[in-house]
């Protein structure tokens, strides 16, 4: 019987009915207070192996299957990418990538299966996870305790659909398909887009093609860079001296530090009215004005009027030079159609080109690609701007109401201005691997934030976003495209401020579904004992260290010494 009965005083003051008899030494036989519970049969830290799914497998799901199967023990990991190898967008946009091979995240991958639909089962507590193998469409099933999202910003790109398009006899491709067998010389190519792959591709072309015809309707910021110093197109080099530096460890780490320090310093440019963002706004009119010497005209008809850092700007080297080019026609005409031989403005001007990439971009409203279901909702409907919600709604950028065992990494809301991507994603990473642990040893079947928190979570977002220019009227991919639009690309608050937010979880803005019929939330305890006592040659002294090797802070602290 409770000792706590619906809250009431007078039940634990009453004396306990339904003993159970039980001998003492003296075999007299004595009533104890009777409990409905059977213990489980199991050491308190057995835990259970958890299905984990993990969506893609560029850098996220790559760091993926480097950090989860080390933090969460017994985790049985898979990674379905649907593209041929790894690196997702870096794939695509034909950049290598390595550490997967460094740390065999391959015995994880399931290279060429898309994720065609997910769907909770209500009754069994795990996902369904419609699979389809990208070069055949033959489908199959599979079943996890867990889903973690990792298709990114970037990855789903879509040509734009001119009329016309269709009929165009030349080449046509998106940035993030291009195609390593054509060659630009000699030839007249076009370029859609001046967002961050159009920027970049534009120096490159001018140098090789007999004309470039470039269609860029938007304005836009042109950066020094990023971290404040000045890019160039031309590689630079490091010196010799400088490399033979980095074969010490301690200097490569100075040189590191010092690198990545720049990239945290910075966060204050977003704020409205701010001396840092109106410094950027001069500087940044600058150096474009400096870059168009030749062609002073077009610097009105680049430079917005909204302020820097409301969309994403980009370094830009070698953009506006090429601009200034003869061989390069920057046109500010909206596009009418395609013609079988060019483009077609709505001027009427006809540009009959060989070829024509469309650095367009991609989806930018977070809404995912797949189908994600739960208890009679699809996110790819209710985060539209038509849907039920009217964009993607999180909890700290990590996870969903009503969405159980579903996590986010680099999603809505998932990573702050400033920082690096790669530690951003390491840390929600580590977070989900701190839920999945507790799901793992605590006796949980399911958890999922409650609606309280993420409402919460939305009004603090709603309350930060306007102090920043990034609700200006621009359209960009924080905002969904959407000029005005609530923001939910960023996290709302600095890199530094988000690594606060998330080094401990909140386990108090979680709901739980436990996995014992009893509902006791503690019958995880099992029988009392620890795998470690049950082992004889186990350490059960693993808190005993030489002096100088206690650091206070994390002493008693290390769950992987327990």
């Amino acid at each position: 019987m409770p000792l706590y009965d619906s809250g009431s005083a007078r039940a634990a003051s009453e004396p306990q009915a339904q003993g159970q008899k039980i001998s003492n030494s003296g075999n007299v036989d004595v009533e104890y207070p009777h409990s409905n519970l059977k213990l489980e049969s199991h050491p308190v830290d057995q835990g259970r192996s958890l299905k984990v799914a993990v969506i893609g497998a560029g850098m996220t799901g790559v760091l993926a299957g480097v950090l989860l199967p080390v933090k969460v023990p017994g985790i049985e990991l898979k990674i379905y990418e649907k593209n041929s190898g790894v690196g997702g967008t870096w794939l695509e946009n034909v950049y290598p990538g390595k550490i997967a091979k460094k740390y065999d995240v391959y015995r994880y991958l399931h290279l060429g299966q898309r994720i065609d639909r997910i769907e909770w089962d209500e009754n069994q507590s795990i996902w369904d996870l419609k699979i389809k193998y990208s070069e055949t469409d033959k489908e199959y099933h599979e079943k996890v305790d867990f889903v973690i999202t990792a298709t990114g910003r970037f990855n789903d790109w879509k040509l734009p659909d001119y009329p016309g398009a269709k009929d165009f006899q030349g080449l046509i491709r998106h940035s993030s398909d291009w195609d390593p067998e054509f060659d630009a010389t000699g030839k007249n190519v076009a370029v859609i887009g001046n967002g961050a792959s159009g920027i970049q591709l534009v120096p490159s072309l001018q140098k090789v093609a007999n004309r470039l015809d470039h269609f860029a309707r938007s304005k836009t910021w042109i950066a020094t860079s990023w971290a404040g110093d000045v890019r160039t197109l031309e590689p630079n080099y490091y010196s010799s001296e400088q490399l033979e530096s980095f074969k010490n460890p301690s200097e490569y780490l100075r040189f590191r530090k010092e690198l990545e320090q720049k990239y945290w310093r910075r966060f204050g440019t977003q704020f409205k009215g701010s001396k840092l963002n109106e410094g950027l706004r001069e500087d940044f009119i600058k150096v474009m004005a400096s870059r168009l010497q030749s062609k002073p005209e077009l610097l009105q008809h680049i430079v917005p009027d909204f302020s820097p850092h409301c969309r994403r700007f980009t370094p830009g080297p070698g953009y506006l030079e090429s601009l200034c080019c003869d061989n390069v026609d920057f046109i500010r005409e909206n596009i009418k159609r395609f013609t079988t031989q060019g483009i077609e403005t709505v001027d009427g001007q006809v540009r009959d080109v060989e070829a024509v990439f469309c650095a367009t971009g991609a989806n930018v409203n977070f809404v995912p690609p797949y189908s994600i279901v739960a208890r009679g909702i699809d996110l790819t409907t209710a985060w539209k701007p038509d849907g039920k919600f009217g964009f993607p709604c999180t909890y700290l950028g990590l996870a969903t109401p009503g969405f159980p065992n579903l996590l986010f990494v680099a999603g809505p809301h998932g990573s702050a201005a400033a920082g690096t991507i790669t530690h951003s994603i390491e840390n929600q990473l580590t977070y989900c691997t701190k839920l999945l642990r507790k799901v793992s040893s605590q006796g949980i079947k399911s958890m999922a934030p409650s609606t309280q928190a993420a409402d919460d979570f939305l009004e603090y977002s709603d309350a930060y976003w306007p102090t920043t220019v990034l609700t200006e009227k621009c359209s960009s991919w924080a905002n969904g495209g959407r000029p005005g639009g609530r923001v939910h690309g960023l996290w709302p608050g600095s890199s530094a401020h988000v690594n606060i937010m998330r080094c401990e979880p909140r386990w108090e803005d979680w709901e739980y579904e436990y996995l014992s019929r009893s509902g006791n939330r503690f019958a995880y305890f099992g029988d009392g004992w620890t795998k470690k006592e049950l082992d004889p040659e186990a350490d059960l002294t693993t808190y005993l260290k030489l002096p100088e090797d206690i650091d206070l802070r994390s002493l008693h602290e290390s769950w992987f010494e327990l």
